[in-house]
């Protein structure tokens, strides 16, 4: 079990996380450049005293990172970076923005989908069907129970309920010092054995982790390009991303990024 120091280290960041998307929902507007958007946000962070734990990051078979930020527009799931495009937002697009950062030593890492000035009713419902499987599940994440309780209330929400796709593949983590750590937070319930081997693995007091719903309005299949970083909809339907930082507690779940539910779903 953590500390309350450490504790209280741990919510100091997820606080970074949600000061910067605050600031981010008022600066987004049509327009805007996928490269201007994320030089805000290095500024932001530099302003609260942290520093992005995604620029430069390195995977296997990748090159390092580039962004301040993670920022997938429309069909574009996760993984954004701010040079994929030149062209500036408009009217109707979905922009997904991830957040990490590293303050004192701990990692905040939380995502939020925004709508540039107006959309569809398919573009509002995909929003309201992310925020509130974000929601439903986080409410079952509680001490004691398995991980698959958290992707059987998401994807009840997404799939049964929505008639949206989760899509294959991504998921959440655990988080602390270090950006990614177990355990792996599937979305969905296992299909076949050995799918999600940590299905059955339990919530435990004093676990961190980052859970994030990663939603599209056709397919469940995931496609990138060679060794580039974006990861896109295989059938280049729209997205949403949402994530949140949660604490497992003896009394249940504390969403540590929960101010991220005030934010507008209409921004620019």
């Amino acid at each position: 079990m953590p500390s309350d120091r450490e504790i209280a280290s741990a919510t100091a960041a997820a606080a970074c996380v949600s000061r910067t998307h605050e600031a981010i929902a008022g600066f987004l507007k049509e327009g805007r450049t996928l490269a201007e958007i994320d030089s805000f946000v290095g500024r932001t962070l530099d302003r609260l005293d942290c520093k992005s734990c995604f620029l430069g990051y390195r995977v296997r078979g990748h090159p390092p990172f580039p962004s301040h930020a993670c920022i997938s527009v429309n069909a574009c799931v996760v993984h954004g970076t701010h040079d994929m495009t030149a062209k500036g937002l408009e009217e109707g697009d979905l922009v997904s923005i991830d957040i990490g950062v590293r303050h004192q030593g701990w990692i905040g890492d939380a995502a939020w989908t925004y709508l540039i000035k107006s959309g569809d009713d398919v573009a509002r419902s995909l929003l309201r069907t992310g925020r509130e499987s974000l929601r439903r599940g986080v409410a079952a994440m509680c001490p004691g129970r398995p991980l698959i309780d958290w992707a059987r209330a998401v994807q009840t929400c997404v799939e049964k309920e929505s008639g949206f796709f989760l899509v294959r593949g991504l998921g959440g983590h655990g988080y602390g010092k270090t950006l990614h750590a177990p355990p792996f937070v599937s979305n969905v319930v296992p299909s076949y054995p050995g799918e999600w081997t940590e299905a059955w693995a339990t919530f435990k007091p004093g676990m961190l982790i980052a859970v994030e719903p990663m939603i599209a309005v056709g397919t469940n299949e995931i496609v990138s390009q060679g060794t580039s970083w974006p990861i896109f909809t295989a059938d280049g339907s729209l997205s949403v991303h949402y994530e949140a930082d949660v604490l497992i507690t003896e009394n249940g779940p504390l969403n540590l990024t929960e101010d991220l539910f005030a934010l507008p779903d209409l921004v620019g």
